[in-house]
């Protein structure tokens, strides 16, 4: 067994300023108040807003304003937003509201006109609060990932954009939050950074943090022009297994791990290290601020401000398979729900058993009215759904590649350890089977036959399976003491995979793409860059590493316990 040398808390050193502990902020907020007596402290949905408040009480100001006062009615809010989060579990719209929406506004106006006569010390709180108060306030923002907004979802502690929703179910909640309520504070969100005087870390509810301006974009700036990793998050699952634990050194108290995300910027956080000590804020600042360097101009003339490639692990090895199911095609997710480009998505086998499988494609002749009416039944607990009369069932080897365009039909089986690279939209699965378990909340999860059966792709038969969608490699090129192949992903798939195995340097160019990478293979390697514009950056084994786009060039050589022998990385970037 390796010993753990993952990295679990990745961050971006630089030199500044850093405040720690509400004591501290609120000494040094009252200072900024008596040199500028308008104040404003917009957030993002999913902050404690009560901590916030409480705090923010001590500076004792003559007016004081809280953003949900100056909102529509809970009622007309749940009207508003409606055809987005739509009577669906699961899926909702994308909304196209602002935040500007959510304001009453007679009250926004008195709100405004009340601090502009007042001449004395005003403070407005909540999200939208810069809206409230004049160009001239001062603006504090308190950030927040959306991975830890999921945690407060299944703790039921916060409430939605101008509504109370903490009794709902999760699902309706996540459902609010990434249909509607994240896009509306993100859209928000961009218009200030360059207003924004302070930033708040409240991440961890006890420790409170805060910089300023400078060392904000510091950070900014420092990340995009280096290597850098995101925050990793694991996640249990139903399906979950046990071999994170021992790779990556986590709790072994936990029952599983089933996910680790590592690389998903939209709900990832970024760290910054001030000092010695860690700043947390959304990785999606980064892609904000900083799209057309990440992503490169062709990426981001595509794809706007947004990521478009995701890694994650999935881990089986003493656990379950994943739920039978698959993934919608480009015109449904758009017409469906507003989305403009799909899931489509590959299986890289990081580590199998001698007994690991994926099912994968459907077997050649199968009746497809029967698989249908199978999957209607097992849904109505009518039958158990035999997945091997009419799936491929594949064994599965380490370094196995398993492409997954969308319509295929497919799920990872027990006791193996998934790279799985995607593009970015990660909740657009239809379930079609799940096993006859509960989610782990004790509740079956929602199944989605009627909408599977309309995105199938049923040519995608054994034959069809077995020549485009498994270990589909071929050498790329090769030279002394290193081999590039392609791996993928499939035609219909816009991320271009290549697999490096080398003992010696191998050297890269981004292309115009943000590269996104894994070490699948050896402890440790060192990113260089050949012109010395960054300092050498070492990643570990199983560690997912991105390389900002304006980088250009980089190079990767086995360092450490690895020097001279063979490592393998998996590079993904946006073909064109």
């Amino acid at each position: 067994m390796r010993k753990p040398n993952y990295d679990k808390y990745p961050a971006t050193k630089i030199a500044g300023a850093v405040l720690v502990g509400w004591n501290e902020i609120i000494k040094s907020l009252g200072k900024t108040l008596k040199s500028c007596p308008v104040m404003a402290i917009d957030m993002y949905v999913g902050v404690y807003e009560d901590d916030v408040i409480s705090q923010v009480s001590i500076l004792q100001p003559e007016l004081f304003f809280n953003t949900r006062d100056l909102f529509k009615s809970e009622q007309e809010i749940r009207r508003m937003t409606g055809r987005f989060m739509t009577d669906d579990v699961l899926f909702g719209y994308i909304t196209n509201l602002s935040i500007l929406d959510y304001f009453d506004p007679e009250k926004l106006e008195n709100a405004k006109n009340k601090i502009a006569k007042h001449g004395g010390s005003a403070i407005v709180v909540g999200s939208g609060a810069s809206l409230v108060v004049p160009s001239s306030a001062c603006v504090i923002y308190v950030d927040m990932a959306r991975w830890e907004i999921q945690q407060r979802f299944r703790a039921h502690s916060i409430s939605a954009l101008g509504i109370d929703d903490r009794n709902e179910p999760i699902s309706i909640q996540h459902k609010r939050g990434y249909f509607n309520d994240w896009r509306i504070c993100d859209m928000h969100k961009h218009t200030l950074y360059h207003r924004v005087s302070y930033w708040l870390d409240t991440h961890d509810r006890g420790k409170p943090k805060m910089i300023d301006k400078e060392t904000f974009f510091k950070g900014i700036e420092a990340t995009v022009t280096k290597p850098f990793r995101v925050v990793p998050f694991f996640d249990p699952a139903p399906w979950g297994g046990q071999w994170m634990k021992d790779t990556f050194g986590l709790d072994n108290d936990n029952i599983n791990y089933g996910w680790c995300f590592d690389c998903v910027p939209e709900e990832n956080s970024l760290y910054l290290n001030i000092d010695g000590i860690l700043f947390e804020m959304p990785a999606l600042n980064l892609v904000l601020l900083k799209s057309l360097d990440l992503l490169g101009e062709p990426v981001e003339s595509r794809f706007g401000k947004e990521f478009p490639i995701r890694f994650d692990f999935l881990d089986t090895v003493q656990g379950g398979s994943l739920s039978l199911q698959v993934h919608p095609t480009t015109q449904f997710v758009h017409d469906s729900f507003g989305i403009h480009y799909t899931q489509d998505e590959s299986y890289y086998m990081m580590d199998a058993k001698d007994d690991a499988v994926v099912y994968l494609g459907l077997k050649t002749g199968i009746s497809k009215d029967e698989m249908i009416s199978d999957l209607e039944k097992a849904q109505k607990g009518e039958l158990v759904f035999d997945a091997e009369k009419y799936t491929n069932k594949i064994p599965a080897k380490k370094h196995d590649h398993f492409l997954i365009p969308n319509g295929t039909v497919h799920c990872s089986g027990p006791q193996g350890v998934v790279l799985e690279i995607s593009s970015t939209p990660n909740l657009f699965t239809f379930k079609l089977w799940d096993w006859e378990r509960l989610g782990l909340d004790g509740k079956p999860r929602p199944i989605n036959v009627e909408r599977g059966k309309k995105v199938i792709d049923w040519s995608r038969d054994t034959e069809y399976t077995y020549k485009n969608l498994v270990n589909v490699c071929s050498v790329i090129s090769e030279g002394d003491g290193w081999m590039e192949e392609r791996t993928g992903l499939h035609p219909n798939e816009f991320i271009e995979t290549r697999r490096f195995r080398f003992s010696k340097t191998t050297w890269h160019k981004t292309n115009n793409s943000v590269n996104v990478l894994n070490l699948v293979e050896g402890e440790e390697v060192i990113v260089e860059d050949p012109k010395g514009n960054f300092e050498p950056f070492i990643v570990h084994y199983a560690e997912t590493f991105i390389i900002p786009a304006a980088l250009g060039e980089y190079t990767i050589t086995p360092t450490g316990d690895s020097a001279g022998k063979e490592c393998m990385v998996i590079k993904a970037y946006v073909r064109f």
